[in-house]
Formats: C-alpha cells, structure tokens, sequence
C-alpha cells in the first residue's frame, strides 16, 4: 500500500486564469521518472474552474479521458460536434483513440471542480467516441479499452466496503474521511494498492471516493 497525501500533488493550472490543478503524476513541464503512472493510469489531475476560466480546444489522441464531476457544471465540447453539459455526480468518458479535439469550460455562475483521469488504451488507433452517465450511483463503470474497471463509492459514517481482490487497485478519496487497513485518509489523498486482498474501506465520515481496478497489465507510454 502506498499512500499519497493531496498535499504532495504537484500544483499546476493557471490560478491567474482562474485554473487550479492538482497532479498525481508526471504532466507537462513536470516530470518524474519514478512516477509516470501506475499501470495504465498516467494522469490523475484534480481541477478547479472559477466561473467563465477553462481549457480552450485542444487535441488529444490514443489516451482514455474519464472525467467525474464533483462540484458545479462542466461544459464540454469536442470535434465529433458534441456539446454537452456535465453536472454533479455525472461521468464522462471520451476515448481519443487516432485523434479528437476538445474544450472543457465552466460557463456556470459557481466553482467547478472535477477529477480527470487519462489512461493508456490497450490498442492505439480507431475513431473518437464519448459517453456521459448521468447521476453515476455507486456502482461499476467498465472501460475494456484501458481493460480496466471504475467503481464509485458514497459511505455513509461507519459504513465500510470491501475492495476488489485483483492485480492492482488506485483509490482517490474526493470527499469525507476513510480509514483503509489503519491508514486515515482526508480528501484528495490516494493510495496505491498492489496484490493486496481483502482489504476493507471504512467511512469515518461520510466518504466519497472512486477505486480504480486493473488487471496486471505493463505500463505504456503515452501518446497524447
């Protein structure tokens, strides 16, 4: 198990521009040869949109975009002529595959603040594709093309779950307090969790977190 607390994620964004970001990895002029990712998983970027400030077009290709909104209302828009809004709760996936473009805005009148995940794909190339859950309950989202599988949690205080027994494991805490084998964990830290079983999350507050599940598959490098 190896814990990373929020407050040793590398800070990032343009807090002039109204952009706050925090990274769990290696991004853009930060690099860290011995944290470029955690088995396909190569970005976990945690953002914050003042209203009107966001991320003007830009192109992205053969990486798995998986965006979970926290707080506020994301407006999205990607070459493909999609225009969707992305409120509270709801997931959002675009997979570049050979090549997209996007814009991601918060055209609201509050903060927005939202997680965004990038994963390698298990094949490069194809065409883009996007899907929008709305209002993802605690459940499973399947994302065969990184072969990976996204879990969603909401405890309630003293409520716990028991994770999945697999290869390796990322879970991100978003809000609320979990303890998870002794260890406490407070909003925005993660841990990272490799042939470990049984092992069980329990709210110490109200706890709100997404669990990512991976095979033993090698590391890829990136192409975006």
């Amino acid at each position: 198990m190896d814990v990373r607390r929020a407050g040793d994620r590398y800070p990032g964004g343009d807090p002039g521009a109204g952009i706050t970001t925090r990274h769990a990895f290696s991004f853009g002029s930060h690099y860290d040869p011995d944290n470029l990712g955690f088995g396909p998983l190569i970005a976990v970027n945690e953002e914050r949109l003042e209203p009107g400030s966001g991320f003007d077009e830009h192109p992205h290709r053969h990486v798995e975009i998986v965006t979970w909104v926290l707080e506020g209302e994301l407006t999205h828009r990607d070459s493909g002529g999609r225009e969707r809004r992305v409120r509270r709760g709801d997931l959002q996936h675009l997979s570049a595959a050979a090549g997209v473009r996007h814009v991601e805005r918060n055209d609201g009148t509050v903060p927005l603040r939202f997680l965004q995940m990038w994963l390698t794909p298990v094949a490069a190339g194809g065409e883009p594709a996007y899907t929008l859950v709305r209002e993802l309950g605690a459940g499973a989202y399947e994302l065969p093309e990184a072969g990976a599988v996204l879990h969603i949690h909401r405890l309630a205080a003293g409520e716990n779950v028991v994770l999945p027994d697999t290869g390796s494991l990322y879970l991100h805490l978003a809000t609320g307090e979990l303890v998870l084998e002794g260890r406490v964990l407070a909003p925005g830290d993660a841990a990272r969790l490799s042939d470990e079983k049984g092992l069980v999350a329990e709210a110490a507050d109200a706890a709100e977190f997404l669990v990512w599940e991976f095979p033993d598959r090698p590391q890829a490098a990136p192409a975006i």
